[in-house]
């Protein structure tokens, strides 16, 4: 559930909506809550989503039925706040641009490089030299970084250099840096995850996919809403998709473990280390081990379904809340916003994931509004 912090986040952008105003839009919101399923055609419902999108959107029609194919393959209810939902989390990682350009894309590009040379204890002048030998387009691959304008252009130098440079194999063998791309800057990894059932002729890679329109909405929806959840609000799921599957779900039995071992916990909701070592968050539980009747095996155990709404249903969760709810004498919440702070050289300003959750909720709500006329 780690956040794809190199070259692989976008720029997210923020505020708070009143309570009033969430209230007042859910009211409106309610008349026409159908109005992406209204007449059951997919050219109906792709007329429906267009009528959503932003007004600044070149080739509407377009837009909406990539979307529409990607809500229709994958099976997942049309919704007007599904779709609003979808519209939301577009503009805020691109503004519905498909090949967004990065300012100072270049200049983050060698200072990646530098790093990973330093990681491999290789001269910088070595690395540098090997980036002067000409690319498959004539230019050397350091004249196309320092004009690289998008992370599109900038995947497919690194996938050139990759497989035609020795020092490429090297230094990035077959990890290409940039991790996310397209307009719903969904991850790479996870795209190449769920290939299976692309109703798409795949463009060489499913890597290239993601930087098209159709690629890119059509895993960025499968992120997004592609998996069960219990959350009260759409909220949690912008929480999710920025910081992982459960993340907000996590973040919460995080928070009731501190609160019962007396543990400080970051509430990242990453239940279980990604190394050899035990997580700070299982080492918490097992000091609740006692008063839980778990054993650390069984504890292990039931963390590693982490990831899946299956956890809900282990003993390990279902007492932990149990007690959280006795000593506090009220049910305590299952859903909090992740305190996470997005690190990436992209980002020049401290923001956070419930930043980033609560900035595309409010495009989710003005979009309902809009709908609701």
């Amino acid at each position: 559930m780690t956040l794809n912090a190199t070259l692989g986040l976008s720029i997210p952008s923020a505020a708070f909506l009143r309570a009033g105003s969430f209230l007042l839009i859910l009211l409106l919101a309610g008349c026409s809550s159908q109005l992406a399923t209204q007449g059951g055609t997919p050219s109906r419902q792709a007329a429906d989503i267009a009528s959503l999108l932003p007004a600044s959107v070149a080739d509407k029609p377009g837009w909406a039925k990539d979307i529409n194919t990607a809500f229709r393959v994958q099976k997942i209810d049309p919704s007007l706040e599904n779709i609003c939902s979808v519209l939301a989390v577009t503009e805020q990682e691109s503004n519905f641009n498909v090949n967004a350009p990065v300012p100072g894309l270049g200049k983050i590009a060698w200072k990646e490089i530098d790093r990973r040379a330093g990681e491999m204890h290789v001269p910088l002048f070595l690395v540098h030299t090997a980036f002067k030998i000409n690319s498959p387009d004539g230019k050397s691959y350091s004249e196309r970084l320092d004009k690289v304008r998008s992370e599109k252009e900038l995947s497919a130098i690194f996938d050139d250099f990759i497989g035609m440079v020795p020092m490429g194999q090297k230094l990035f063998g077959n990890l290409n840096p940039v991790h996310t791309g397209g307009p719903m800057q969904v991850s790479i990894a996870f795209a190449q995850s769920r290939a299976s059932g692309y109703p798409y002729s795949i463009d060489g890679t499913i890597r290239r996919e993601v930087f098209s329109r159709r690629g890119g909405m059509y895993f960025g929806i499968a992120h997004l809403l592609g998996y069960p959840t219990h959350y009260s609000a759409m909220l949690y799921r912008f929480a999710d998709y920025n910081a992982g599957f459960y993340a907000s779900r996590n973040a919460a039995f995080q928070h009731a473990v501190s609160q019962l071992s007396g543990v400080t916990l970051a509430l990242d909701g990453d239940v279980v280390s990604y190394s050899n070592t035990v997580s700070n968050t299982e080492m918490a539980v097992r000091k609740l081990g006692k008063r839980l009747a778990l054993s650390q095996a069984d504890i292990a155990r039931d963390l590693q379904l982490g990831e899946t709404l299956d956890f809900e249903t282990t003993a390990t969760w279902q007492l932990v809340f149990a007690l959280a709810d006795k000593t506090a004498g009220k049910r305590v919440a299952r859903e909090m916003l992740p305190g996470i702070a997005l690190n990436s050289p992209k980002i020049t300003r401290k923001l956070t994931t419930a930043w980033f959750a609560q900035r595309v909720d409010e495009r989710r709500q003005r979009c309902m509004a809009k709908a609701a006329g």
